[in-house]
């Protein structure tokens, strides 16, 4: 990664007072909330702020009234420049805070930048707060939201932002010193961090790694390099969760080499018993029990929550589906027992986690009036081939499965393999059109597995579900429709979070 670009030491604002006063350009208003906060961030500290966003107005409209209707702000000291951007906006700017998705190489904006910042760099150089990190490719955003939910029914104030859509800069005010707070952090937002120093997490999490976005970053190993990033300030104070090299996976092979890197202390999650070592860290029995060892104590020996400690019986009890569902419960109860919540009071929270938004997200219930009953889940954050298969996994039902999407340069064998064993096999499979699904579809043709689509719109699938699902003839008895794409929404939404909300509307539409 030496063609990376390494961003200056430290921060362009050293306290909240260096705001005031100054010129500051936010590069990309948008529609996930990370622009519009920024915006109301620097506002309410005292600046003059330029948002531009190559959106027009009226795509921006939702944002755009959210901070017209805010009588709090003063928008004298606001101006827009929309549908573009302007090189002197940049130029003359004191500090640009910078989109995560927009590449610094090659952009002619950036490059005239006197100082680049993000939302995250500008809170973790002014909060005092305990950090709790959380990246990977696969479930960071439910372990980062499971971690949050256990320690806010467990006593601490903890906050919780990131990448799951809401800037740290909307709490920064409201941290101290023992507030913890949950980032999780996308491989690009690690990036906007290089050669700061600012990120030191008292906890890192790094949640199982697979291909995604190659087609911004070329290889795996330019990908993982950003991801490193998220332990490279710790010290032997700091605790780095990842995969057991034990596990058999691809991704384990990059969990040993994170716990070997790392100059924090590392800590082991694992779907057996360790071989090796103290074992420090978080797995699964032979009989399915999850266990938390955590490291020695003043006396020298380990702490081990089990049986009727941390453990299995909150993870046999999750309200949310599948085995991986259960591996980001039990890293979020290995978290919490660091930060000192009691294992059986861990156990007791973790049961009541409900799980967040487009990840096997459980939202509607329909009966066809001949003895089919189907739940539906919305799983639409699964972007990765992976992802869709670990869905295929999570339920013991039968199964309609609505999959597909844009490529992102990924290999979908994951997903075909799974779709065509005679374990996971769906009942029936629905896919959406675009370039990932003609990757999907090549591979299924030889397997001899059989879809319908691919469809061009949504609703139109979901009408044609409906008709199969709806007769006397249909299967009957419990059964499960579940959106886990497995590829992105380009073409079709705006994101994957536009596309779970617009599945979720027409389900209870079309299915009512």
């Amino acid at each position: 990664m030496s063609d990376a670009h390494v961003y200056p030491s430290g921060c362009y604002f050293s306290s909240l007072h260096d705001i005031a006063g100054k010129r500051i350009t936010v590069m990309g208003l948008g529609l996930n909330g990370g622009g519009e906060a920024s915006v109301r961030f620097f506002l309410r500290h005292g600046a003059f702020v330029t948002a531009t966003d190559i959106k027009s107005g009226d795509e921006l409209v939702p944002t755009l009234s959210s901070l017209e209707s805010d009588p709090s702000l003063d928008l004298r000291r606001l101006r827009l420049v929309l549908g573009r951007h302007d090189m002197a906006d940049f130029a003359n700017a004191d500090a640009v805070i910078k989109n995560p998705g927009v590449k610094y190489e090659g952009n002619p904006y950036l490059a005239a930048a006197k100082v680049i910042e993000t939302d995250i760099s500008v809170f973790l150089s002014l909060s005092q707060a305990p950090v709790i990190a959380v990246t990977g490719s696969k479930g960071k955003s439910s372990t980062a939201s499971a971690i949050h939910y256990g320690l806010s029914h467990a006593g601490f104030r903890s906050f919780l932002g990131g990448n799951i859509t809401v800037s740290p800069l909307s709490f920064l005010e409201r941290t101290d010193g023992l507030t913890p707070v949950v980032l999780e952090l996308s491989s690009w937002q690690l990036a906007d961090l290089r050669g700061r120093g600012v990120l030191k997490p008292k906890a890192a999490v790094l949640t199982k790694i697979v291909p995604d976005h190659q087609n911004w970053y070329g290889s795996m190993e330019r990908y993982v390099a950003d991801k490193k990033l998220i332990y490279a300030d710790q010290d032997s104070h700091c605790w780095t969760i990842c995969e057991s090299p034990e596990n058999d996976t691809e991704s384990a092979v990059w969990g040993g080499i994170f716990g070997e890197e790392t100059p924090g202390t590392p800590l082991y999650y694992a779907d057996k018993p360790p071989k090796y070592g103290a074992g420090y860290g978080a797995w699964f029995t032979a009989a399915g029990k999850g266990v938390v060892c955590l490291p020695p104590t003043v006396s020298g020996e380990p702490r081990i929550h089990a049986a009727d400690g941390m453990p299995h019986a909150a993870l046999d009890r999750l309200r949310v589906p599948g085995r991986h569902m259960r591996v980001n419960a039990l890293n979020a109860a290995l978290v919490m027992s660091l930060f000192g919540a009691a294992p059986e009071q861990t156990a007791e929270i973790l049961a009541q986690w409900p799980g967040i938004e487009h990840r096997l997200e459980f939202f509607h219930e329909w009966a066809n009036g001949h003895g089919a009953r189907a739940a539906f889940y919305n799983d639409s954050a699964a972007t990765v081939p992976e992802a869709a298969a670990a869905a295929l996994s999570a339920f013991s039902v039968p199964l309609h499965l609505i999959c597909g999407g844009a490529d992102k340069n990924l290999n979908f064998e994951p997903l075909a393999q799974a779709l065509s064993s005679a374990q996971l096999r769906p009942a029936s499979l629905w896919l959406l059109a675009g370039s990932g699904t003609d990757k999907l579809c090549a591979l299924l043709e030889p397997r001899g597995v059989e879809a319908h689509g691919p469809y061009d719109s949504l609703e139109t699938l979901l009408c044609e579900l409906r008709g199969a699902l709806s007769g006397a003839c249909a299967a009957r008895g419990e059964q499960a429709v579940v959106f886990s794409p497995g590829a992105t929404s380009f073409n079709m939404f705006r994101n994957e979070f536009d596309r779970g909300a617009v599945f979720k509307e027409l389900v209870r539409r079309i299915f009512s």
